[in-house]
């Protein structure tokens, strides 16, 4: 019975506005910058960096966990004020540090910008998109907990046929961050036949379909609630994930990479045509059979397609900022590109919306794959905004060691220098979770389901509620820290 009232709980949802979820998408990159321009605050005042393990995990946690957990609980009413004052402070310490700082770009802030735009940056690695990676698989552990209290606004939540919950856009999000890294994105040639290469992609999902058969097995087994029109009766997010990774594996071993924008629009725009002119879309939404595998996960089995749509334009964007650029001015243009990019996909989607139906994350539609990648160029142009600025502030602080992101070139790096920004990467919770990023995501649904088990989540008040998510997601980071620090990848495959 409360397995029941707890389906019914997470059930029946039509999300919230565009805009809202637009929103949260700055509120990540001022907490990242104000992490930053912490560290660089401290050392100027004489401080001695690095911290002990403990104090930069209990640092990290502060800035970059703590007001994500509550933006989307106690303060979520009030996001936009939250977002706007740590703005201020970021802005307010940014200019401080530049009217201050004894660096080589001394004049008028005309001056000094222009000089910052044509310096050279140290970008054997694109840091913001580790970054985007890292939060979403943060916003994702938070919100797969939070969303069975009730101090979780339900229109955050998945909504059920149609709507834009800031759930729905997670599950989007995390495999547009997969597409982002994958050695087609990182144009690795590939090794052998192509047969042999999808071969081997077959092979490497293994504990995806391990780990999709174990949470099967285990909510099968506890009585663990169950939101069957999710993904259907046997079929969850591990499944997808294994089966979009194997398919774009596939056709990129057929097409060329460079056209993986091309067939995410074929994949997309095909999907929604048969979803329109046949009965798939009745037999996804209205049909409440569940006889034979095919009808018990029919949302399961073909939202597939609009993943795999939403997976190549991924490895589009991907391929594009992984191209080598050493001048701050190449990747101020990227970022233009990006919001550009993010308006016209919003432009697009209005469209799409007014000549088809409205986003629906259950058949992953054409609205819900132009949304999703739309929402995730939002996200990726803030992050990189935020590590922009960053970057300026190192420039005029002549202090270059915060972890995950970008630096200013130097042509002779001592072997001080060297060691400290080990030393600051060693000890960076983005980088902990960036190390063994599988192992978080399960990490958290095994803590999800033990806390379900522990935790009356329907009844609790929103003290105990806040309470029991900075516990969870403070134990989350804690196993993922200390991994990090003792230099352990967790990976069988």
């Amino acid at each position: 019975m409360a397995s029941e009232v707890k389906v019914a709980f997470v059930s029946n949802h039509n999300g919230t506005t565009l805009t809202e979820v637009s929103l949260g998408s700055f509120l990540a990159p001022v907490c990242f910058l104000s992490r930053g321009l912490f560290l660089i605050v401290f050392h100027l005042g004489k401080g001695v960096l690095p911290f002990s393990w403990g104090a930069h995990l209990l640092l990290d946690f502060t800035t970059l966990i703590i007001p994500l957990v509550l933006s989307c609980t106690v303060l979520s009413d009030i996001l936009h004020y939250v977002i706007i004052g740590i703005a201020v402070v970021d802005f307010v310490v940014l200019y401080l540090l530049y009217k201050n700082g004894k660096h080589p770009y001394q004049g008028s802030l005309h001056s000094t910008i222009d000089r910052f735009v044509q310096s050279r940056v140290e970008s054997n690695l694109v840091p913001f998109v580790t970054v985007f990676r890292v939060l979403v698989n943060v916003k994702t552990a938070i919100s797969i907990l939070a969303v069975d209290f009730s101090v979780f606004p339900r229109r955050y939540a998945k909504a059920e046929t149609y709507g834009t919950g800031v759930m729905d856009f997670g599950v989007g999000a995390y495999v547009m961050a997969n597409a982002l890294v994958c050695p087609e994105a990182r144009g690795k040639d590939i090794q052998g036949s192509k047969i042999t290469h999808v071969f081997k992609q077959l092979i490497s999902v293994w504990p995806l379909v391990l780990l999709g058969f174990v949470r099967l097995a285990s909510v099968k087994s506890s009585g663990y609630h169950e939101h069957v029109t999710e993904y259907g009766v046997h079929w969850n997010f591990f499944f997808t994930l294994a089966i979009v990774r194997v398919a774009a594996s596939a056709l990129l071993a057929v097409f060329p990479v460079n056209s993986s924008w091309l067939l995410a629009l074929l994949i997309g725009g095909t999907y929604q045509c048969v979803l329109e002119t046949t009965d798939l879309k009745s037999f996804l939404i209205y049909n409440n059979e569940r006889s034979g595998f095919l009808q018990a996960n029919r949302e399961g089995i073909f939202s597939v397609v609009g993943y795999i749509a939403i997976y190549m334009a991924g490895v589009q964007v991907g391929r594009y900022l992984m191209q080598s650029r050493s001048l701050v001015k190449d990747w101020i243009r990227v970022i233009r590109n990006l919001l550009l990019s993010s308006f016209g996909l919003f432009f697009a989607l209005y469209v799409c919306q007014t000549c088809t139906e409205p986003v629906s994350r259950r058949m992953a539609n054409l609205s819900f794959c132009v949304w999703t990648v739309a929402q995730a160029l939002l996200f990726l142009s803030c992050i990189s905004m935020a590590d922009l600025l960053l970057l300026f502030s190192k420039a005029v602080s002549a202090f270059s060691f915060v972890s995950v992101s970008w630096c200013p070139y130097q042509n002779k790096k001592s072997l001080t220098d060297e060691k400290m920004r080990k030393n600051m990467d060693a000890l960076c919770l983005v980088q902990s979770v960036n190390r063994n990023q599988l192992l978080y995501f399960l990490l958290a649904n095994l803590m999800t389901g033990l806390t379900n088990v522990l935790v009356d989540t329907l009844n609790s008040s929103s003290v105990l509620a806040v309470g029991v998510l900075l516990l969870y997601m403070f134990m989350n980071s804690l196993v993922i820290f200390v991994l990090h620090i003792n230099n352990i990848t967790i990976k069988f495959w």
